[in-house]
C-alpha cells in the first residue's frame, strides 16, 4: 500500500520492530525507540512489534502507540531480549543461545500474521540482526511491496562477525529501500557490506528542550559521573584506574556510576582492590527521568569507551548528548562515534581509549580548572541543541519516512 492509497483523512501506517522497547510506563529500558515513535504518531498511525517479557502485557496502547509483544518461550524463559540487550545477555550465559530460534521463529511468525491482518505503508526494522531480517524473510513469503527501512544502532554493525553473519548483513542491507546508521563511522562500515546501500545519517535523539537541560544550581564541586550499561565496550575500568591516581591531587572527588551489567561484580571488586570505596559509588540502573538531576549535579562526565574484544563498540554516544545538554564537562575516547560529538577541547575533551594515564591528566586538569568546565559545558549544549534534539530527529526521520511511501 502506498500514500496516495491512503484517504486524506487517515494517517499513513508504519510498523516498527525493535527488541529494545519499554515493557511499562516506568521501565528503565533504554527509550530512544519510544521516544521516537511516539513523536512520529504526530503525522503517522505507529504500531510496535517488540519481545514479550515477565510482567508486561502482549498488547497495549502507550502514549498512541499500538504495541504488540510475541511471545517465543514459557514466562519465566523470555530473557534473551531486556536487561542490556541480546548480545550482552548471550555473553553473560552463552546458554541462551538456545532461545534464538525460538525467538527468530516467533518474531516471523507474529509479524507474518500482522502484515496479513493490516495494511501498513512501511516498515521500520531497529537492527539489521535479527528485525531487519525477520522483516525481509516475512515480506518475501508474503510478496508484499511494503518498503523497508533498516537502522543499525551499532551492536549489530560491528560485533557479529563471521562470514555467515557477514552475508545475512549484506544480503539485509540490499533488500532495504533505505538504511539508516546512527554516525559516520557505522556508514563507512555499512557500506562495505553493500556499496550501494541507500544510507543516512540519523542518530537517536535526546529532549533538550525540556528534560535533558541545564540545571538551576551551581554544580557539586570534584564530582565525577558516569552513565551507561557496566559492558566491555563502555572501558569503565580504565576510568577507575585512573580514579586511583586523581584521588592524591583531589582528595574529595567522587565518583558516581549509574547502571547495571554483566560486568559489575568486577568493577566492584576493583574498586576495593585499589582502595577506592570512599570514593566511587555504584548507584545502579537509573530511570531516564531521574537522569537530567544526576547531570545536572556533576561536574565532570566522563565516557571511557573502547573497541571490545569482539569487535563490538559505541555505534553513537547518546548519553554523551545528554550530558552534554546539561552543560557538564565531558571527557570521550577517540573513537569515532565520540568525535562526531565531541570537538576537542571546544565542545569537550577527546582522550585516547583504554588509557587509564590520558584520563587521569584530563579529569586533574578539569577539576583544577572549573571555569573550563563550565565553558566546554555551555559550548557542548549549544552544539548538540541545534542538532541532536528530538525533534530535528524525528522531522528527520519523517521527511526521509514521505519520501519512501512515494
Amino acid at each position: 500500500m502506498r500514500a496516495s492509497d491512503v484517504s486524506a483523512h487517515t494517517k499513513p501506517k508504519i510498523l516498527v520492530l525493535a527488541s529494545t522497547f519499554p515493557r511499562w510506563s516506568d521501565d528503565k529500558e533504554p527509550p530512544f525507540v519510544f521516544e521516537l515513535c511516539r513523536r512520529l504518531c504526530k503525522e503517522f498511525d505507529v504500531t510496535v512489534l517488540a519481545p514479550h517479557a515477565a510482567d508486561c502485557k502482549t498488547r497495549e496502547v502507550m502514549d498512541g502507540i499500538l504495541v504488540y509483544r510475541f511471545r517465543y518461550c514459557c514466562i519465566n524463559w523470555q530473557t534473551l531480549a531486556y536487561k542490556g540487550g541480546i548480545l550482552e545477555n548471550l555473553k553473560r550465559n552463552p546458554i541462551k543461545f538456545f532461545l534464538v530460534p525460538f525467538f527468530l521463529f516467533f518474531q516471523f511468525l507474529f509479524l507474518v500474521q500482522l502484515l496479513k491482518k493490516e495494511n501498513f505503508n512501511l516498515i521500520h526494522a531497529h537492527w539489521i540482526i535479527p528485525q531487519g531480517l525477520i522483516a525481509v524473510l516475512a515480506k518475501s513469503l508474503l510478496r508484499l511491496k511494503i518498503p523497508l527501512l533498516c537502522t543499525s544502532h551499532g551492536g549489530d554493525l560491528y560485533a557479529l562477525k563471521g562470514k555467515i553473519l557477514g552475508n545475512i548483513k549484506s544480503f539485509v542491507i540490499k533488500q532495504s529501500e533505505k538504511l539508516t546508521v546512527v554516525s559516520n563511522a557505522m556508514k563507512e562500515s555499512a557500506l562495505l557490506y553493500y556499496k550501494k546501500a541507500d544510507i543516512q545519517i540519523i542518530p537517536m535523539g535526546v529532549d533538550l528542550s525540556n528534560q535533558f537541560i541545564p540545571g538551576s544550581v551551581p554544580k557539586k564541586e570534584n564530582s565525577l559521573l558516569y552513565v551507561g550499561r557496566l559492558v566491555e565496550k563502555k572501558g569503565i575500568r580504565y576510568l577507575i584506574e585512573s580514579l586511583s591516581e586523581v584521588v592524591t591531587k583531589h582528595p574529595g572527588v567522587q565518583l558516581q556510576i549509574a547502571g547495571s551489567g554483566p560486568n559489575e561484580d568486577k568493577l566492584v571488586a576493583l574498586v576495593h582492590h585499589l582502595n577506592l570505596s570512599p570514593h566511587v559509588t555504584f548507584l545502579g540502573p537509573i530511570h531516564n527521568n531521574k537522569l537530567p538531576a544526576l547531570y545536572q549535579k556533576s561536574q565532570i562526565v566522563v565516557f571511557p569507551s573502547i573497541v571490545a574484544r569482539d569487535g563490538d563498540r559505541e555505534g553513537f554516544g547518546l548519553v554523551l548528548v545528554e550530558a552534554l545538554g546539561c552543560e557538564c564537562a565531558v571527557i570521550a575516547t577517540d573513537l569515532a562515534a565520540m568525535e562526531d560529538i565531541v570537538e576537542n577541547d571546544k565542545t569537550g575533551c577527546i582522550v585516547r581509549q583504554k588509557n587509564s594515564k590520558d584520563l587521569t591528566q584530563k579529569i586533574n586538569y578539569l577539576l583544577s580548572h572549573p571555569e573550563i568546565c563550565t565553558a566546554l559545558g555551555k559550548a557542548g549544549r549549544k552544539y548538540v541543541q541545534a542538532k541532536y534534539d528530538w525533534e530535528i530527529i524525528a522531522s528527520r526521520y519523517a521527511s526521509l519516512m514521505k519520501e519512501m511511501f512515494i
